[in-house]
């Protein structure tokens, strides 16, 4: 059953997020607005280096591991990206000033992520490595915490509840970095996970729909 539903909730996914990013980008009149979508956009097609491969994984009769595993460290490095856009997007939407807290945070951190990422000790072609694992995924929630408490501060209209959907994206994602390698099944996580994501992408797409009335 999993061999089936696994890959069309994750087409579905891909399909929804990127057209979601898509209309955002293309029909917004706010500059702002277009880069939401692009941070949309930029989400699904870093998750699809990743996701492709296990949908053939199922349904192709052939090994994938070592695209699976190429496809982990890029989605890894655009989730990372993702966040510090979703951060460039709330200081100019909401015009708001910059603090050294934040800017030295949020920049700060995505660095150490992305060069955490990077180490060969990950070993994302052999298996990988579950201390590096929660190495590099530290400084990620950080950021996330970081920017739950930023946007809760900001958001308003359709973003209202955006802090709400980084902490239940950041709370589904913990408990697989932590035990998934105990139990394979606390994986099923990232279903909810991914699904906060298409949260975060919606508000975008909501939020250009109320300032540019579609035809």
């Amino acid at each position: 059953m999993r061999a089936i539903m696994e890959p069309i909730f994750n087409i579905l996914y891909l399909i929804v997020v990127l057209g979601l990013g898509i209309r955002t980008f293309t029909k917004a009149k706010d500059p702002s607005l277009k880069l939401y979508g692009l941070m949309a956009i930029l989400l699904g097609s870093g998750d699809a280096f990743h996701l492709i491969p296990r949908i053939l994984h199922y349904w192709a009769n052939g090994s994938y591991e070592s695209s699976m595993a190429f496809g982990k460290l890029v989605t890894s490095i655009t989730m990372t990206l993702f966040y510090v856009i979703l951060y460039e997007f709330l200081v100019r939407y909401y015009k708001k000033e910059r603090t050294p807290l934040m800017q030295w945070g949020v920049y700060g951190l995505a660095v150490i992520r992305i060069a955490l990422c990077l180490f060969p000790q990950n070993r994302w072609l052999s298996g990988g490595n579950y201390t590096w694992e929660l190495l590099r995924n530290l400084p990620f929630a950080l950021l996330g915490l970081l920017l739950i408490v930023y946007a809760k501060q900001v958001g308003k209209d359709s973003f209202r509840l955006l802090w709400l959907a980084i902490l239940l994206s950041f709370g589904f994602y913990a408990p697989v970095v932590l035990w998934n390698h105990l139990n394979p099944n606390i994986g099923l996580l990232m279903i909810p996970k991914t699904i906060a994501y298409v949260w975060i992408a919606y508000m975008g797409y909501q939020e250009m729909r109320r300032k540019t009335p579609l035809t």
